[in-house]
């Protein structure tokens, strides 16, 4: 009989899952999906919720946390990661951005990253505070690039499915100017002749450009495949070199058609499944971060496809209510925070607009989520303040503008930005102008402080029960 030898690597990864397993089993670990496409801000949330919880956690700076307001946080740092086969999410680069003069937005993430803070507290409740003096928390996070969490939906769609999609977004009226000549081409290429490598190259790389135009000049988030956008160690691969297609009739095993559609497969397979089974299938609680404002900057086409591509991302996580044994061996995720991110480039009376938009856009995901027992809210959140409040007196009347340094703006200037829509506009009452939300660097840390909009808020509902 021959005996199996397990690999050190695979033993440690035993290890690691039997000491997460432990922990759930005794609620001492929590799994947070940070979740958002690009641009959303989630790299400058978790540099954010890092350096409050190690080094500005007091009842001033964070009030609405319960566990800091009773002062039975004890400490907080970032320990060694279990996952030894992720690399370290980089928090002392990130955080060097904001806190340089002047400051600027850290860099956007183009790889998977993962990082995990213990907190040590004093429990006021139940029966644990009888067990010992103090208790820790170990909350892990995991970062990633948006685009590849886009891809998340591609699960659940045939090949024909996806090119339907993905060509009444290239069609979509306002995008044709970055979408012309990647169509102009598609009008050209014969589907059902024999395999050219050369030609399905040329048009893939046409396509890749496409994607590149729509992602810099406007938010659609459904730009498909993602990793086309930050290959990451897949460039140049044919796995990634596929372009949406209509269909019109049968194609024979060798046709170009076929082949696209076996490239499309396999991107699902070897590269979207081990993705979504490694990272996606264990969270415990969510956050969805959203960018309301730079959707209304593109007009009401992306703000609709914004909300479809929220419908269909949060739809491929697993949600429910978890009891004992589904935490050791099938954790759901139990509690879901929705929030519009960068809220302070909006005048204070108008941000909750924001969190009713947001709730009309979602209201359909909430109740699904409500019915299925978890907990569900909606709010405004600035993870990092980047402007202040001000009001200005023009001719008797009182002015609620901004304060801050615009993104395309050499110095800081006072701004009345556009009022945002409290309910998803039709398209005739969409403003004929459109909204201009500018985007402005972070505000300068005071004394080593960074500043927040209910981050507080955020870390109580997301893992304050845990923490009593």
């Amino acid at each position: 009989m021959s005996v199996k030898r397990v690999t050190h690597k695979a033993l440690e990864k035993l290890q690691s899952k039997a000491q997460k397993t432990l922990q759930r089993s005794l609620d001492q670990h929590v799994k947070l999906a940070v979740t958002g496409f690009s641009g959303s801000g989630k790299t400058a949330f978790i540099t954010a919720l890092v350096k409050h919880l190690t080094t500005q956690a007091n009842s001033q700076n964070l009030p609405f946390f319960d566990v800091i307001r009773e002062q039975r946080l004890i400490a907080c740092k970032q320990v060694p990661q279990k996952a030894l086969d992720i690399p370290t999410f980089d928090y002392t680069t990130a955080s060097a951005h904001l806190m340089q003069t002047p400051p600027s937005w850290p860099p956007s993430t183009e790889r998977i990253n993962t990082l995990t803070l213990a907190l040590k507290f004093q429990s006021r409740s139940g029966l644990r505070q009888h067990i010992a003096n103090d208790h820790t928390l170990h909350l892990e996070l995991i970062d990633y690039p948006g685009e590849w969490l886009m891809d998340l939906p591609l699960l659940n769609m045939t090949y024909e499915q996806w090119s339907r999609a993905q060509l009444d977004i290239l069609s979509t009226p306002g995008y044709d100017t970055y979408c012309a000549a990647f169509l102009s081409a598609l009008n050209q290429f014969d589907a059902s002749v024999a395999i050219n490598m050369a030609e399905l190259d040329e048009l893939s790389a046409l396509y890749q450009s496409t994607l590149i135009q729509l992602k810099t000049h406007t938010k659609v988030a459904q730009l498909q495949p993602g990793r086309m956008l930050i290959p990451g160690d897949l460039a140049g691969a044919p796995i990634i070199q596929f372009f949406p297609l209509l269909t019109h009739g049968q194609y024979h095993d060798e046709s170009q058609y076929k082949q696209l559609e076996n490239r499309f497969e396999a991107y699902k397979k070897q590269v979207i499944m081990p993705f979504y089974k490694d990272h996606f299938c264990a969270f415990d609680r969510q956050l969805v971060l959203v960018d309301i404002l730079g959707a209304l900057n593109d007009g009401p086409a992306t703000l609709a496809q914004t909300k479809l591509a929220l419908k269909e991302t949060v739809g491929m996580f697993q949600h429910g209510k978890s009891g004992l044994l589904q935490r050791l061996f099938k954790p759901k995720i139990d509690k879901v925070l929705f929030a519009v991110n960068k809220c302070d480039a909006v005048a204070l009376p108008e941000q909750d607009n924001l969190t009713r938009l947001l709730h009309e856009l979602l209201c359909e995901q909430e109740n699904e989520l409500k019915f299925s027992g978890v907990t569900v809210d909606t709010m405004t959140i600035s993870s990092v303040k980047s402007c202040q409040s001000k009001q200005v007196n023009e001719s008797g009347k009182t002015l609620h503008c901004v304060y801050g340094r615009p993104l395309s703006e050499p110095e800081y200037i006072t701004y009345l930005p556009p009022e945002p829509p409290e309910h998803v506009l039709s398209a005739s009452q969409w403003p004929q102008e459109g909204f201009n939300f500018l985007s402005f660097y972070p505000l300068p840390a005071h004394q080593g402080q960074l500043e927040h909009i209910r981050l507080d808020h955020t870390l109580q509902f997301l893992i304050g029960d845990k923490l009593t």
